[in-house]
């Protein structure tokens, strides 16, 4: 994309996620929050699996560590959560570290496996450390954010903080698949032999994709503690590590945009496919819920097997090569 197009893009997408929270109100205020907190989640995906090709069953994992441990750094250790917010992020940083260390080394499906260990571990944790989570039933009395001495305590201006915190993580995303680093994450994924016969350290590129996912993921769980002030062991189990991975294969795993597309898509399509479940069958809004959510997802995979983002980009081109038709006929 010329540097022109990419400018009006980004001046588009600030403009964008400056007016529509002034635009919405209510619950679709809420679910805007909502898919951009997640989409920081589904960024993390994005750059380890579409660009590193590797597997992670733990994003949920490290969304409930960035959740859980700002939320203890402000209610129990008295941190404001502008300071208890990257201690969450670095925590989550150097755990991921610990983690991929020995299992990246290995490859193939070991980190998949650990990872989904990592998960189980992190629920478990959550659920018996009643005196720092408070167990079951959750932690409370998280603080808002304040900016300047003022808690950021309303929808609309946690919409604001959420999506500038979003559009300057898409923005490092982009950042740094342009560099040296994102060019050797491309390499890895391509093909580890290949990428070790031209000097590339396999096994450090893995491991950086790696740390910065858990990164991303743990500041889209210290966001949504602090938004919705309650954390429970519920929202990061196993369920939300899949949630994640679907709304990233479903936005499409090669582009970073497509870590917003899925966020929404999906956010919006369960939303909506649980009130047609409620409508059809009150007492059966679960399973029909599920079962429905399921159809659509295969439905849609099967559409468009490399997303949103990838159907987009094709219609884009498409577009272009009949407008580029279009003018060699007229000058004809």
């Amino acid at each position: 994309m010329p540097a022109r197009s990419r400018a009006l893009a980004a001046g588009a997408a600030v403009a964008a996620a400056a007016a529509l929270p002034l635009a919405l109100g209510g619950y679709a205020l809420s679910l805007l929050v909502l898919v951009g907190i997640q989409a920081i989640a589904v960024l993390g995906l994005t750059l380890l699996m579409g660009q590193a090709g590797q597997v992670s069953l733990a994003q949920g994992a490290f969304y409930g560590v960035g959740a859980y441990g700002s939320a203890i750094l402000t209610v129990h250790g008295g941190l404001p959560a502008v300071a208890s917010v990257p201690l969450a992020v670095a925590a989550a940083a150097v755990v991921a570290l610990a983690l991929g260390l020995p299992a990246l080394r290995l490859g193939g499906h070991h980190l998949a496996l650990a990872t989904l260990g990592f998960g189980v571990v992190v629920f478990f944790v959550f659920n018996e450390e009643v005196a720092w989570t408070g167990g079951p039933s959750g932690m409370s009395g998280i603080p808002h954010v304040e900016v300047l001495g003022r808690a950021i305590a309303s929808d609309r201006a946690h919409a604001w903080l959420v999506w500038a915190a979003l559009l300057a993580a898409l923005a490092g995303a982009r950042a740094l698949l342009g560099s040296r680093l994102g060019r050797a994450f491309r390499a890895v994924a391509s093909s580890e032999v290949a990428a070790s016969a031209i000097g590339i350290h396999v096994a450090r590129v893995k491991l950086a994709a790696f740390v910065i996912s858990g990164a991303l993921a743990a500041l889209a769980g210290a966001l949504y503690g602090h938004w919705l002030t309650f954390v429970s062991p519920a929202a990061f189990g196993l369920e939300s590590s899949i949630e994640l991975l679907v709304m990233a294969v479903v936005g499409g795993l090669g582009s970073v945009g497509g870590a917003v597309l899925g966020a929404a898509a999906v956010t919006l399509l369960v939303e909506a496919l649980r009130g047609l479940a409620h409508a059809a069958a009150p007492g059966a809004t679960g399973w029909i819920e599920i079962v429905a959510f399921g159809v659509v997802l295969v439905a849609a995979l099967l559409a468009m097997p490399e997303g949103l983002a990838g159907a987009l980009r094709r219609a884009v081109v498409r577009r272009r090569a009949r407008a580029a038709g279009g003018d060699g006929a007229a000058d004809a």
